[in-house]
């Protein structure tokens, strides 16, 4: 959050010191032209240092708002942008979508709304073209970073599952040699019952025969 309020504040500062440099090249004539050339550029500054502020005071607002009042921001940046559409209050709710930390914080929404307002540069200040390019760029490095993390997500569950399947496979195998050899030695058993109950058997006719054949 704070590298992104820098990256902010740095992107608005350079764009009020081009704003600045441009009107004083205007104003000392520049290439030999006279002041009243320079007059119309002189009152896009004030009004480019004010929205930069009031932009800068807003989102600072909402960093340190609780966040119920985080969404009552977000919402009445929203109902603006959308009965009244001007750049300014898409951009005021554009930047607010596209400053992650709150739970009304989207970023393909700041991406596409950003796109939209940038596709007419003609229509924002120098400081808001500034900024709706510093949270265009961070809005897309969080979906870069969200499908990547998705990704690594998806096959480190893949891999989990083809782990447990193999866990599963070699679980069922030893139950069943288990299972085998226990039916084997229920085998040998039943065929040692057979040998040995033959063999008392064939003793105890032996024993009979003997005891017969002794008689007078």
């Amino acid at each position: 959050m704070r590298r992104l309020h820098t990256a902010v504040l740095t992107a608005t500062g350079l764009a009020l010191a081009l704003g600045g440099l441009l009107a004083g090249c205007g104003t000392t004539g520049g290439l030999g032209g006279s002041r009243e050339r320079a007059a119309p550029v002189a009152p896009r500054l004030p009004a480019d240092a004010e929205a930069s502020r009031q932009y800068l005071e807003l989102l600072e607002q909402l960093i340190a708002a609780t966040p119920a009042r985080q969404a009552e921001i977000v919402q009445t940046a929203r109902l603006a942008a959308e009965n009244s559409p001007t750049t300014m209050n898409r951009l005021r709710y554009a930047l607010l979508l596209g400053l992650p930390g709150h739970g009304a914080a989207d970023a393909v929404a700041a991406r596409r709304q950003l796109s939209e307002l940038l596709a007419r540069p003609e229509l924002l200040l120098p400081a808001e073209r500034a900024l709706a390019g510093a949270f265009l760029r961070a809005a897309e490095d969080r979906l870069v970073l969200a499908a990547e993390n998705h990704r690594l997500q998806q096959e480190a569950a893949t891999r989990e599952r083809e782990r447990t399947t193999a866990t599963e496979r070699r679980l069922r195998a030893e139950i069943e040699e288990n299972q085998r050899l226990r039916r084997a030695l229920d085998d040998a058993r039943k065929k040692l019952e057979a040998v040995s109950q033959l063999e008392r058997s064939i003793t105890e006719r032996g024993g009979t025969a003997t005891g017969t054949q002794g008689r007078p």
